[in-house]
């Protein structure tokens, strides 16, 4: 059996546990795990797993736990995860990962491969701007598509549902239109992806992340903004009052006013998502399978209708749970990066932008009162 590699996962929130306990149910990593926030927590009582996948596990540690980056840079990894989430406007990715850019680890370490595990579009062009400035090649920087359902329910309690799917590629600067990767992009994405579905993980490996992150931000864009504006669940949408007494559940749709939430609220949220098919086409995103189809407004639709009409639908978006929880959003790569890509390109938004001003309201008292 091959030795297990060293891995480092920054950032130990709902979606850095599931991948750490990923890595490591993988036998081929060494997982050295930085959390900060919840680091008591987790040292002194590991991680309890209350998830219908992998099933209830109590008391589960990494390889080893660290307080910060600067304390895991003792060592040389093949591959870095960042999976906090990407707030510019508190943190950027460079200042999370320095003490590896900087020396004296930057001078004794090869750069390993950084995989972002991040929401949002362009969250890998200011570590590819920091990795080039170190002059030693062009950067490794594996972006991902993420479908998961999972919330911290406590700093060392991790709720998680049935599934985590992952497209991954090579992020390419600047570059939306390469469909191939290079044997050398390939022998990277191959050992990765060997790596994560050995621990559990159902993996894709695309030619092309960025157009598979700008359809999967459909759902973010559509829905996120829902939730957190509305402070309501999906079901509100589209889910019937229960109709079996001894069942007892919200939200769901009232029937006094169902029919003006069908005519007024699903069109608009659609119509949201119509912006963003006419974006992908100025991008150079083709009208096809491989590419942001047409279709996609109907698809995500009808797919988050089947996940959230049901009784057992419990989940709620995380952009939403930030809020209420008084932590920052992540407003800027979810939707501001969309209208600025979209102003630079002529395309009109109005829906969008709308949503982006709304949001950035939130944002600024948040943010505001973190600042206080």
């Amino acid at each position: 059996m091959a030795t297990p590699t060293d891995v480092l996962l920054v950032g130990f929130g709902a979606v850095g546990a599931v991948y750490s306990l990923v890595l490591k149910r993988s036998g081929l990593a060494r997982v050295t795990a930085v959390a900060r926030g919840n680091y008591d927590a987790v040292s002194s009582r590991g991680v309890h797993f209350k998830s219908a996948k992998y099933g209830e596990i109590e008391g589960w540690r990494p390889d080893r736990l660290v307080r910060s980056v600067a304390e895991a840079a003792d060592r040389r990894y093949s591959y870095v995860f960042v999976t906090t989430k990407a707030i510019p406007e508190r943190v950027r990715t460079p200042q999370i990962l320095h003490p590896l850019l900087s020396s004296p680890y930057a001078d004794e370490h090869p750069q390993p491969t950084y995989v972002l595990l991040q929401n949002g579009l362009n969250v890998e062009v200011d570590l590819y701007n920091a990795l080039k400035k170190l002059g030693k090649g062009e950067p490794k920087i594996v972006s991902t598509a993420l479908w998961i359902g999972t919330n911290l329910l406590e700093p060392h309690i991790v709720e998680h549902g049935n599934f985590d799917r992952l497209s991954i590629g090579m992020y390419r600067y600047n570059d939306f239109t390469t469909e191939v990767n290079s044997p050398k992009e390939a022998a990277i994405l191959e050992d990765l992806g060997e790596m994560l579905s050995a621990g559990g993980s159902e993996i894709t490996i695309v030619p092309e992340v960025q157009r598979t992150k700008f359809a999967k931000n459909f759902w973010n864009v559509a829905f996120s903004s829902f939730s957190t504006l509305t402070q309501q669940r999906l079901p509100a949408l589209w889910r019937p009052p229960p109709s079996d007494p001894s069942i007892s559940y919200t939200p769901y749709v009232c029937q006094t006013t169902a029919e003006l939430i069908t005519k007024y609220t699903l069109p608009n949220i659609k119509a949201v998502m119509e912006e963003l098919v006419v974006l992908a086409r100025a991008i150079g995103y083709p009208d096809s399978a491989s590419g942001v189809p047409s279709t996609l407004p109907d698809t995500v639709m009808e797919n988050a209708r089947g996940f959230h009409i049901v009784p057992e639908s419990f989940h709620k978006p995380s952009m939403q749970l930030d809020a209420e929880k008084g932590l920052p959003i992540e407003v800027e790569v979810i939707f501001g990066e969309v209208v600025r890509m979209a102003r630079e390109r002529g395309v009109d938004m109005p829906r969008v932008e709308m949503l982006y001003a709304l949001l950035l309201v939130i944002q600024n008292q948040i943010l505001a009162k973190l600042e206080a």
